[in-house]
């Protein structure tokens, strides 16, 4: 590799006979025993929850007779099996969480007293794949990163910053060759430090992302031992990249490390709701997964770290057998990276709590709900991962929680469809009321349960949070978080019918054969108008009018009043999308006091140079100075990569 002494990945690995690498000591670590104990603790109790729903069900409404009946209760238990895990995760993050350091794994705790100072045994490569984005957004972030590495000390020489454009219009390349060449002058007059800055351009993105990073492994893996990937949209800051690179160093059976990176920076009203929500709901799930997982983590395609042999030599995705949308090429191809890694021995690690380490997320519910149609297909491409030969039991479950986590929703849309006609018929809520209506113990025993497994993660998270003076803070203090979960609730009623409905619509048009478009995304702060709201969420208001007909004809006002919400919901969708996507109503949200995160009341300094970037029009290192002015530029595009 790049340092000749002490190169890492040649210490660490030997060759198999098929060219592929492996920790020296061949196959994955032995995992002791503790591992298999802290899965069961987490799989026990919620087979164990599910089977109990089961039998409460049965006791209090009986074995149905028609198959209306029987689907509703087999559709009832399984997704309340589904509840039952969430919930199980949420309180074994908490009590693994309570533990403190006693749960956190050497790697983790090492994490936290590493120095970010440079020690010259590897280099690193931290690359940004692109493709069509705004290049003016990019660049700027690639200086708040710069800077940030500079401001950590060294000459600059251990992280390079490389783009990898796979853009193929012409516009959008010129303005990234002008932005390259701008950054360049940039760095050049900001002296020494500065990490050096690299850009290169495929005009065929053959394999998408996944490809790009691919063909950089191929043609420049061999100056870098470790490459730090990063999508167009992340922020990581220098401190980060060099404990990652340090870690790396020292860890040489570890393959890849995931760092988990929090959503800011946006400030329409949906996403600074999502951004409250992320960081309220995530961090004990997020510790849950750490603990039991081990070594047998997974990979989420970017604001992580790879060892570049391992992954180059390991890593290479297959082309999946029959034809899209379910066979090709490997759309979300992160999580089946990892557990090629794993595969071939290489430990695959999360840091849950490292921090210094964002990216953005869409800004309105029609941009989210795009995402999520692609994400649907990528997903539901892993069944066909799930036989491959040689993945371990924690990758395979890695990728059936993926696929499950879109099945589900068929599933919801056909419970309450099928629940509500049910009750309609009977007169009785039943199980679509998870038995409040019930007139025996049994059926307030189901009910009891059933919302206790429905709150559960949302009391135990906000109770992790107001435990901690600190933590409090962070959200503003304790009348603003219970303000703001109090609304994010509110509106997370209203909103989760409409992404179930298309959710589902998803699952049941990928499975027939319906292949989406993978375009650029659209990352800014963007209004969403009536008629585009309207134009894609009429499916949404059709099926809202069908059930409030429905409704209105049950006879039954506790039928109608139990499932008005979703028919509301789905009536209104259309509003929800434009009303959420203000950033007036964001901003506003913002002014009194609510959604707030620690980004916005203690923000790190790369995410204020950023905002400033985009709110001045300024290079965040001058932070008072003049930029260039912008001036487009013609380039003739080239089969070749172009590299500076």
């Amino acid at each position: 590799m790049s340092s000749p002494d002490l190169p890492q990945a040649e210490r660490s690995v030997e060759t198999g006979a098929g060219g592929e690498t492996h920790p020296r000591g061949a196959g994955p670590a032995p995992r002791p025993a503790s591992f298999r104990l802290r899965r069961l603790a987490l799989a026990g109790p919620t087979l164990a929850t599910a089977a109990a729903i089961a039998a409460l069900a049965l006791a209090a409404y009986g074995l149905p007779e028609t198959w209306l009946g029987r689907t509703v209760l087999g559709l009832f238990v399984v997704l309340m099996a589904w509840q039952s895990f969430t919930a199980w995760q949420y309180l074994y993050g908490f009590i693994a969480a309570l533990m403190g350091d006693r749960a956190l794994s050497p790697l983790e705790r090492r994490a936290a007293t590493i120095s970010t100072r440079p020690t010259g045994l590897s280099r690193t490569a931290a690359v940004v794949a692109i493709h069509a984005e705004d290049p003016i957004a990019v660049f700027a972030a690639i200086r708040v990163m710069a800077r940030s590495l500079q401001r950590e000390g060294g000459n600059g020489s251990d992280i390079d910053i490389f783009v990898l454009s796979d853009t193929r219009e012409g516009a959008i390349s010129a303005v990234e060759e002008h932005e390259f060449a701008r950054i360049q002058a940039w760095a050049e007059r900001e002296g020494r430090g500065m990490p050096r800055i690299r850009y290169r351009r495929r005009t065929e993105n053959t394999g998408r992302k996944a490809g790009n990073i691919a063909e950089f492994c191929q043609t420049y893996g061999h100056e870098y031992d470790f490459m730090i990937v990063l999508d167009a949209d992340s922020l990581m800051t220098g401190a980060a990249m060099r404990r990652l690179a340090r870690l790396m160093e020292e860890n040489p059976r570890t393959g890849l490390i995931q760092t988990v990176s929090y959503a800011a920076g946006r400030d329409t009203l949906f996403a600074r709701i999502q951004q409250f929500a992320v960081r309220l709901y995530a961090p004990l799930s997020l510790r849950c997964l750490e603990t039991w997982q081990g070594p047998d983590g997974s990979y989420w395609g970017h604001n992580a770290i790879l060892r570049i042999e391992a992954f180059a030599n390991n890593a290479e995705l297959p082309v999946l057998s029959g034809r899209p949308p379910l066979g090709g090429e490997i759309l979300c191809h992160d999580i089946v990276e990892g557990a090629l890694l794993r595969r071939a021995g290489w430990e695959v690690r999360l840091l849950p709590e490292m921090g210094g380490t964002w990216e953005e997320m869409p800004t309105n519910l029609i941009d989210l709900l795009g995402r999520e149609r692609r994400w649907c297909q990528g997903n539901l491409q892993h069944i066909r991962v799930l036989p491959m030969k040689g993945l371990l039991g924690a990758s395979r479950w890695h990728l059936g929680v993926g696929i499950l986590g879109y099945c589900v929703y068929p599933l919801w849309i056909a419970f309450l469809g099928l629940g509500t006609w049910q009750a309609a018929r009977s007169g009785e809520l039943g199980l679509i009321g998870y038995g409040l209506d019930g007139g025996n113990a049994a059926a307030w025993s189901l009910a009891a349960l059933v919302i206790a497994i429905m709150a559960l993660p949302k009391l135990l998270s906000l109770g992790y949070v107001l435990a901690s003076p600190q933590r409090r803070a962070d959200f503003g203090g304790t009348r603003s978080l219970l303000v703001s979960a109090a609304l994010e609730q509110a509106i997370w009623v209203l909103l989760w019918p409409v992404m179930a409905l298309f959710a589902a619509g998803a699952v049941l048009t990928t499975l027939v054969g319906r292949v989406v478009r993978w375009d650029a995304q659209s990352r800014d702060d963007r209004s969403v108008p009536w008629g585009e709201a309207f134009r894609l969420q009429s499916d949404a208001v059709a099926a809202g009018g069908a059930l409030a007909v429905l409704l209105a004809f049950s006879g039954s006002p506790w039928l109608a009043l139990w499932m008005a919400p979703v028919a509301i919901a789905l009536l209104t969708s259309p509003a929800q999308s434009v009303f959420t996507s203000s950033t007036r109503l964001g901003l506003g949200s913002k002014a009194r006091g609510l959604f707030l995160t620690e980004d916005d009341t203690r923000p790190a300094p790369e995410l204020l140079e950023l905002h400033h970037s985009r709110t001045a029009g300024a290079e965040p290192s001058a932070l008072g100075g003049t930029t260039a002015p912008w001036l487009p530029v013609t380039i003739e595009e080239t089969s070749a990569p172009t590299l500076r």
